[in-house]
């Protein structure tokens, strides 16, 4: 396996007390040549103060992995996402929003899946968890859900469904390019449909993620896949007629059902 660096997109607002635990993730990676392009959203919660008093306490080696930048008036993901892909510098393209987090050998494994299969796209299994207040303490605990996909996606497969969660999807800059979504709100679907269009999506069947959130919203979020933005996806960088665009929602929705009960594990 090459030893390519990533470039690992993180996006945050207002997430001043999950903020630690992601990095930490990144950090704890077994794949170590990574950057982190973090990404604050004009937060006023303290946030850039406490990852820069984080990156003192990591020490000299992670000044330069980890830049921090932050926006003075909320721009969105979309924007900001957009600006931080045209500053990676890494072939391989991954994406972790604060809160979220990734299993130690993530990016070891999905790099090598790619790799050896010659993938410029991939994406994994992911575990959903929670965190509520006791005693005025954060606390994690899991939803007891593992979230899967169709193994081959190709463009056809993905304007029925967003297969990917965000933080599993990995692709190969070197092959793809540089990928820019004009979807002006929660454009990671956009990038997706942009990026399938010419390099079909693979599975690797391992939960290595896990995202936070809370379950009541995720079968809605599955069933409905976010009916707005996907129809803007449609309408916007797909350049669909409004009646197509609209009917892709209406079928987008139909197989994010499929996805629910088909994909979703309960342990």
């Amino acid at each position: 396996m090459t030893n390519d660096l990533v470039s690992i997109i993180m996006l945050s607002y207002k997430n001043r007390q999950h903020v630690e635990e992601s990095i930490m993730s990144v950090v704890a990676q077994t794949y170590e040549n990574w950057e982190l392009l973090f990404v604050d959203d004009a937060s006023a919660d303290g946030t850039i103060q406490f990852l820069m008093e984080l990156k003192d306490q990591l020490g000299w080696r992670y000044v330069k992995k980890i830049r921090v930048s932050q926006t003075i008036v909320q721009k969105g993901d979309a924007f900001n996402r957009n600006v931080s892909l045209k500053e990676a510098r890494g072939r391989w393209i991954a994406f972790l929003d604060a809160g979220d987090t990734w299993a130690q050998e993530k990016l070891e494994k999905q790099i090598a899946f790619m790799e050896e299969n010659g993938y410029a796209m991939s994406y994994t299994q992911y575990g959903v968890c929670g965190s509520r207040k006791v005693n005025g303490k954060w606390v994690t605990y899991n939803h007891g859900r593992v979230i899967s996909g169709k193994e081959h996606v190709t463009h056809q497969d993905m304007l029925k469904c967003c297969w990917p969660a965000y933080l599993t999807v990995m692709y190969d800059a070197q092959k793809v390019g540089l990928v820019q979504a004009r979807c002006p709100q929660n454009n990671d679907y956009a990038l997706w449909l942009n990026v399938t269009d010419h390099h079909d999506c693979h599975l690797l069947a391992e939960n290595l993620a896990t995202v936070r959130t809370k379950w009541r919203w995720v079968g809605k979020f599955l069933l409905t896949n976010n009916a707005k933005w996907r129809y803007d996806a449609y309408r916007i960088d797909e350049d669909l007629r409004p009646l197509k665009a609209f009917l892709y929602t209406i079928r987008n929705g139909f197989y994010g059902f499929v996805k629910w009960w088909k994909y979703v594990k309960r342990f």
